[in-house]
């Protein structure tokens, strides 16, 4: 991504598309679409007829968690931002301060033995960073049921180009399940966060599959764009299949030529709906790309360099040039193609974060593609 390339502060989404204006929906934003080097501009509400017969989309299950809780070290308020749990019991949280805007900024002071007082009398003491990398989130252990607390004083997560507090459902996807264990995401997955039911009845009458896996997202920063750190996922066994068998159909369509002609028939297409979907499938795939059921943690980073096995595809909201989110984005793009579309959203004016619009980067199409792909729906 260029260096130079900066998102103006009125660039970014502060309020859901469906409180802008009475009568509007989720799907009520823009979706800039990347086939390579080129970039078409569309409504969201245009996703069924983007995508084919056979296109397969991989959707996240994770809920949203209301992962913000006031607290106090001392006498100094703070809030908890509760990431992940960790298998020992113990919470990787970050510490914040209130900004007085409603919202929070990055804290100093964290250190091994702090103690923070939760509300209902809990208490949290912070044991050790969660990575050497930087001290901002820290392993915490505490006796206070979490999952409890989150549920009667937390709030969802927010930062500070965001308006006013929402309501959860706000963050809730269309696709979003509960846990049997309560576990969910710290932050909301939200390049799905556009999908209405109706658009989703709409998808599947034209020959869109699903495939649902589970990605518990942790806290990001505001501040400083990390690599992701290790997440909870699984892939199961149905979406396994699923996307192994599109993955084949594509594979023989590409060997035969298309009907009247040259270029080659074209298969469906496996597209991630946001990166913790890509994070999740490509975990699950082996070296001979093919995806097994799998579940536990992943520490995987997808870069450039490491590339996608799996993937054909991407949708996914639009980041800060500075995120680490951009590497995966060039993964399955290429950096020209990420270059050339956050040029063209910038000058076109989309909203940023995870209440703004939406990028959608599909392959770049061959000859005769569009024509082969016809004559196979």
């Amino acid at each position: 991504m260029t260096t130079d390339l900066r998102v103006p502060e009125e660039l970014s989404a502060r309020v859901p598309a469906e409180q802008r204006e009475p009568g509007l929906d989720r799907d009520a934003v823009r979706l800039l679409v990347s086939r390579g080097t080129a970039v078409s501009h569309h409504a969201f509400a245009e996703l069924p007829r983007l995508l084919r017969a056979g296109d397969l989309l991989v959707v996240n299950t994770s809920p949203t968690l209301a992962a913000a809780v006031d607290g106090r070290v001392g006498h100094a308020r703070v809030v908890v931002h509760f990431s992940t749990r960790g298998d020992d019991g113990r919470w990787a949280v970050e510490l914040r301060e209130p900004d007085g805007d409603g919202t929070t900024r990055a804290r100093a002071g964290a250190r091994t033995g702090t103690g923070v007082r939760l509300p209902g009398g809990g208490r949290l003491v912070l044991e050790e960073p969660l990575s050497r990398a930087g001290e901002r989130l820290w392993w915490a252990r505490t006796a206070a049921d979490v999952r409890g607390v989150l549920r009667e004083y937390g709030r969802p997560i927010r930062y500070s180009y965001t308006e006013r507090d929402q309501p959860l459902s706000v963050y809730q996807t269309v696709f979003a399940l509960p846990s049997a264990d309560g576990a969910g995401s710290a932050e909301m997955p939200s390049a799905a966060r556009p999908f209405t039911a109706r658009l989703v009845a709409e998808l599947v009458s034209r020959g869109v599959q699903f495939a649902p896996i589970t990605l518990h997202t942790g806290v990001s920063s505001a501040e400083a764009h990390e690599p992701p750190y290790a997440e909870r996922f699984a892939v199961p066994e149905a979406s396994a299949r699923l996307i192994n068998n599109v993955r084949a159909i594509q594979e023989e369509r590409e060997a035969l030529p298309c009907k009247g002609g040259g270029g080659r028939r074209a298969g469906g297409r496996v597209v991630a709906v946001g990166t913790t979907a890509v994070r999740a499938v490509e975990s699950a795939a082996g070296a001979d790309g093919v995806v097994r059921a799998a579940e536990g943690w992943t520490e995987l980073v997808v870069t450039p360099g490491r590339g996608v096995r799996v993937v054909d595809g991407l949708l996914t909201g639009l980041h800060e040039p500075e995120a680490s989110h951009l590497l995966m984005l060039e993964a399955v793009a290429g950096r020209a193609a990420v270059d050339r579309g956050y040029e063209e959203a910038l000058r076109g004016l989309y909203l940023w974060h995870e209440f703004g619009d939406v990028h959608l980067v599909l392959p770049e199409e061959e000859p005769h593609t569009e024509h082969c792909a016809s004559n196979s729906l």
